[in-house]
Formats: C-alpha cells, structure tokens, sequence
C-alpha cells in the first residue's frame, strides 16, 4: 500500500524531507518514497493510506531497555532512603528481580511492548533479569514480542550476586536462547549475551562467559562505568578502570552494547573506539539515579559508535531525545551543544546497532529499506523543511502523537489502537498479576 499526503522525513541523506510525499510498501519492504502526487500516479493500483498531513517517519530504536522493571511503577517504595545508585540497585531492582515468574515476565513484556509500539517503537533491545525464574525467561519475553508484533534482541543479566548454580543457569540461557534465534532465521528475534556489570562479575565468571559465548557471533550487552561503584570496585580488586578490565576478558567488540560509560577516562575511551564498541547513552537513567553525567560529547568528537535508550525509565524515546539535548548543555553550562549529537544518535546510530544484529537498513525510508514506518500526528505551527525538521522533532513532538505504527510491513497500531491483541484486556490481567507480585515474599 502508498501510505501517503504527510509530510515526510526519510532520514535519507539524498533526499531527506518531502513536504507533501508518500511512502509504497510490499513484503515487508519499502518500495518507493516520492511526491504523493507522482506515487499515485506511478502505482495507480496501491490501495492508499491518506495520513492526512500528518508526519510520515521512520520507526524508533530503542537500543537498551530493561523490560522487567515495568512491574515497579506504582510499587510501594523501600523504607530505606537512597544515599547512591548501590542502594537503589539494593533495594529496588535487587528485589524486584527476584520476585518476577513467568507470568510476571510476559505481563511486563506485553505491557511494555505495547506502550512502545504507542510511542513508536519498532526495534527493541532489551536486558533481562529474574534470578529466580531464568530457564525459559527469554522465550516468554520473544512470545511477548511476537505477540504484539515488534521486532526485539534480548538477553539476559549474569551476575555473581546470587551464587554460581544462578550464574551458570544465566549463561545457559543466553547461550539457548541465541542457539534459538540462530536456528529459527526470523528478522524479528535475535539474542546477544547479558552481563550485569563489572563489579558483579569475578574474574572466573567473565572467564565462563568468554568461553561460553566462543563461535555464536554475537555480542554483550553490558553496563560499564554506570555508578562509581563499578570504578571503585575495578580500581580497588583488579587496579585498572573498567572498560580496561572488560577488554582484557574480550567483552568490548563491534557487537557489544556497553551501556553509560560514565566514570572512564580518555583513554578507555580510545579503546572502545578502536574496538568499535557501541556505547548506549540513557540521559534520564543516569539523572534519576543521580549517577553522573556521561561525557557523550567527547565520546562522539572521537567517533565512537553512540546509541540512546531509555533503561526501562520511559518507553518514549522522543522524550529522551529531549532530555540528551538538555542534560549536556547544562552539564556543560552551554547552551550551543547537543545539537547535532542527539539526533545522530537517535536516528542514525541506533539504526547502525541494529544493523548489527538484525539483516537489512533500519530507521530510514528508503527504496529496500526495512518497513517499520509511524505516522504523527503533528501540525507544525511553524515553516517545517528538510533543514529544520530535527527541530521540530525536539521541540513539538512526543511519543504520545504516534497515531499508526508499522512494523515489517504490518500495521500494528492504527489511530491509537494495538490490532494483535487485546490491550484493555492485557493491562487489566497486569493489575492484578503485578499486585501479587508486589505481595509476594
């Protein structure tokens, strides 16, 4: 079909913004992008989708999410006040993660998933963790995503926290799970190998892990540097930073997803560049936990590959959008910078991550490009062109406008309705399954 008469920004640096164009898909693939007037003409038997005049893009990546933390919204809080991040970690995450089963995990994920698609969403990464339900935790979530229809790459956390026999079942199943995704081929599943974080990690675990993962082409999805804990603990145990001490044990890579990278120096910063290691930025994480500010703008003037998520803080990525572009102008106490790092990393990076892992061009609309495409609804008030429309991305548009969400050429949310399931009926089955969760020992 011609999704057609918007406005349309392709992320094509050939030819980026078409002020009144369309978009043809079929099987999956993007056909043609054009003038509405000449698509009609051109394919004058397409059945078309009259968007219009709304806002016809590509479809968002979120390249770091933790799906599980879903079930906290609304929890009642610890009594023990936060003083840093081990703390939240400690007692938040640590015991949320212990009490999910199953049928909390799929909750979280169909949840979660949904909301996504709503803020338009069409690739997700996600972290998993759940020490206590692992076996088969991964599949539960990939249902989830097959479900709701959206494209995912998952894996699970291993961490020492809980003792080797749950360090080895984590392992086990990252390594099941991406033997699963290799064997079934689809472009909509993938798996990468989870790791918590360097202080969790001994030297004998990491040393597992790098055997493990040996001959399976895929890469870790990592925290690195998120707390000062993990440099303390790095500097303390081992006398290196910890970017430094991951590489010695084959983690960074071309592959690897290393989350935050907050408290590195320049010089580990020139080794994840020449290991090609993608870095995912998540701006509202790190303020909420009151962990630090990331140093993206020297990271990106060094030309490593930057990614944004979200960190299971938000499922709207053009919210993170706008909070990357605040954070840095006022670490920096300048407000001329973040301009152009954001959107690259939003919109052109995270495609590349993608890319990585999942076979064809993302986050683009163009002729063979993947089609996972929203529609917007957003009426500028102002001049909108191919030079400032980036602008009005920031400054006009939130998750909450997405009206149509596509996704491998389906049509997954139109006008604000999930069309694979049920979504009253899934948010009324959360309630009551997050409520026992929250009562459980």
């Amino acid at each position: 079909m011609i999704i057609g008469n918007g406005r349309v920004i392709t992320h094509d640096e050939n030819s980026p913004y078409f002020e009144n164009g369309a978009v043809l898909i079929k099987n999956g693939k993007i056909i043609d992008v054009d003038s509405f007037d000449s698509m009609k003409k051109r394919y004058p038997e397409e059945i078309v989708m009259d968007v219009e005049n709304r806002l016809i893009m590509p479809g968002l990546i979120n390249t770091h999410h933790h799906i599980y933390s879903a079930f906290a919204r609304g929890m009642k809080s610890s009594e023990v006040v936060p003083k840093n991040f081990l703390d939240i970690l400690e007692n938040l995450w640590w015991k949320v993660d212990k009490k999910l089963t199953h049928e909390d995990i799929k909750y979280s994920a169909l949840t979660t998933y949904i909301d996504s698609v709503k803020n338009g969403i069409t690739t997700l990464f996600d972290h998993h963790a759940g020490p206590n339900s692992i076996s088969g935790s991964l599949d539960v979530i990939a249902e989830a995503a097959n479900t709701v229809g959206i494209r995912s790459c998952l894996c699970y956390e291993v961490s020492d926290r809980d003792g080797t026999k749950i360090l080895n079942e984590g392992i086990e199943e990252n390594i099941r799970f991406i033997k699963r995704c290799k064997n079934e081929k689809s472009n909509m599943l993938k798996g990468m190998f989870g790791l918590h974080a360097s202080f969790t990690l001994s030297d004998e675990s990491l040393k597992k892990c790098q055997e493990a993962l040996k001959g399976t082409d895929v890469g870790y999805h990592v925290h690195i540097a998120e707390g000062h804990d993990d440099l303390k603990d790095s500097l303390e145990r081992y006398g290196e930073g910890v970017v430094k001490r991951l590489q010695r044990y084959g983690v960074l890579g071309e592959k690897t997803i290393g989350v935050h990278c907050i408290h590195i120096d320049e010089s580990e910063m020139d080794i994840l560049k020449n290991t090609e290691t993608n870095v995912v930025h998540n701006p509202e994480s790190n303020m909420g936990n009151a962990v630090g500010c990331s140093p993206i703008l020297e990271m990106f003037s060094k030309g490593i590959n930057l990614g944004l998520g979200t960190d299971g803080y938000t499922n709207d990525m053009f919210e993170s959008l706008k909070v990357g572009n605040i954070i840095h102008k006022h670490e920096k106490r300048n407000p001329s910078v973040a301009w152009t790092e954001i959107p690259t990393m939003l919109f052109k990076n995270n495609r590349k991550i993608a890319q990585k892992y999942f076979e064809g061009e993302f986050g683009i609309l163009k002729k063979n490009a993947v089609a996972d495409l929203i529609v917007v609804d957003y009426d500028p008030l102002t001049e909108m062109n191919e030079e400032n429309y980036n602008s009005h991305l920031l400054f006009g548009v939130a998750g909450k406008d997405v009206v149509t969400t596509i996704i491998d050429g389906k049509i997954i949310m139109k006008d604000r309705k999930i069309l694979t399931l049920n979504e009253k009926e899934v948010f009324k089955n959360s309630r009551i399954v997050s409520k026992k969760m929250w009562l459980r020992d």
